[in-house]
């Protein structure tokens, strides 16, 4: 088994340990390449994310090979058997160590900042990390956790040596490998990317996860209403949900054949209130325009609507400050683009959309911008290419594998969901008012 990238690792580590889910999980992310394998798993399981700040104990001659591992609250684990074959003397040890110290507490603030570590105290700790080599920095994590509380200890790596048990030495209560391959010589050899992972890459993991779950911010409740927004001499009708304590709301832009009752665009919707994020599902067209197809792929028309959906929000009381951003989809998602111009989002996010038709205004965009198509629908893709080679703001295209147009194969809108949660909680700041 290979895998592309930390991500799909974490996604199919999540997938194994689906049977975990509950409260009382925190998943702990070993910094700073576990980090994102780490928040897809909590992702998966709808837990908290945290770091277990550990510290490998490199050879000083050859730095990669762990003679041991520290970890908060003065946890140590050494390898006897690389001490012996190394030589490696006492003061050596020592020296090693007290530095490897002032860099465990310096990244304990840079990656928490002010935002104290998840509690552990009578919970099932989730330790992941990219994969085992040695064992050492597994086994001292799992003994940070224990000292930390837990009740319950978990290592969950995406690649192993077989006797990864064995390595452990009993410090784990459970242990959960997807691969333990004979021909096991490093852990990056079962990667196709094993770029290093940098300290913005964790903070930005450790974020995001704040921002999805509940108890980082809001509280799960949201509030739910039927709305009408004017546009000019029509109004338009929609829903507004904001969960509380919301940071951000999202206006959605429908295709064309739909309305804001798209089960598709609901579904990615109730997604982003997970995360935190508020919604506005609405008419971009009256009944009565609908009935004229040239409305439909009139783009100009659909942005203005949407221009007025956004300065609705920012006089809406309940979205007043919010920060905002669009989703459109097919030709919604070229109206997203045209009204970006002139309404600032903060972040845009395109599914199975029609970027090609907002030609004249791509390059205007300064939104950060995502354009998600699915991998089995190739014309698509193709126009998504070639829009992207026109914006000049922040963009990234991703496919989604086996995906065709409307995203109805399993799997493929879940998929949907997680990429425009995370663009947007890595994009949607508070805004200024």
């Amino acid at each position: 088994m290979r895998f592309a990238d930390r991500l799909e690792a974490g996604r199919r580590l999540g997938a194994r340990l689906e049977q975990l889910r509950g409260p009382d999980v925190v998943v702990l992310g070993l910094p700073r390449g576990g980090v994102p394998v780490a928040a897809e798993v909590a992702a998966a399981l709808d837990a908290p994310l945290d770091v277990c700040l550990v510290r490998k104990l490199g050879v000083p001659y050859q730095p990669e090979l762990a003679m041991g591992a520290i970890g908060e609250d003065g946890v140590r684990v050494l390898n006897a058997d690389v001490l012996r074959g190394t030589g490696v003397r006492e003061d050596e040890l020592a020296r090693i160590e007290e530095r490897e110290r002032r860099v465990l507490a310096e990244r304990a603030e840079r990656y928490r900042g002010e935002c104290p570590s998840v509690p552990l105290t009578g919970r099932t700790a989730v330790v992941v990390d990219d994969g085992v080599a040695t064992g050492s920095t597994a086994r001292v994590a799992c003994r940070v956790a224990r000292a930390r509380g837990a009740a319950r200890i978990v290592l969950a790596v995406p690649v192993a040596p077989r006797d990864v048990a064995r390595r452990l030495g009993g410090d784990a209560d459970d242990v959960v490998c997807l691969e333990t391959p004979w021909d096991f010589a490093a852990v990056g050899q079962f990667y196709d990317d094993f770029t290093q992972t940098e300290d913005a890459e964790v903070t930005a993991c450790l974020r995001r996860a704040r921002r999805r779950r509940p108890s980082a911010g809001p509280s799960g409740r949201a509030t739910e209403r039927e709305v009408t927004v004017p546009a000019g001499a029509v109004r338009l009708g929609g829903g507004l949900t904001v969960p509380e304590g919301a940071t951000g709301v999202i206006a959605f832009a429908h295709g064309s054949g739909s309305s804001r009752h798209s089960p598709r665009n609901r579904q990615v919707a109730e997604g982003l209130h997970r995360a935190g994020l508020g919604t506005l599902l609405f008419d971009l067209l009256t009944d009565a325009e609908a009935g004229d197809r040239d409305n439909v792929f009139d783009i100009p028309l659909l942005a203005g609507r949407l221009l007025a959906a956004t300065h609705w929000l920012r006089a809406e009381p309940a979205t007043a400050g919010l920060a905002l951003g669009y989703f459109g989809a097919s030709t919604g998602a070229a109206a997203a683009l045209w009204a970006a111009v002139e309404g600032h989002p903060a972040a845009v996010v395109s599914r199975g959309g029609r970027p090609d038709l907002a030609g004249p205004r791509l390059p205007e965009v300064t939104a950060p911008t995502l354009l998600i198509v699915g991998g089995a629908d190739p014309l698509v893709l193709d126009l998504n290419r070639d829009a992207r080679s026109r914006l000049r703001c922040e963009n990234r295209l991703e496919t989604v594998p086996g995906a065709t147009h409307l995203f109805e194969e399993p799997g493929t809108l879940e998929r949907v969901t997680e990429l425009a949660r995370d663009w947007f909680t890595d994009h949607l700041a508070p805004a200024h008012v």
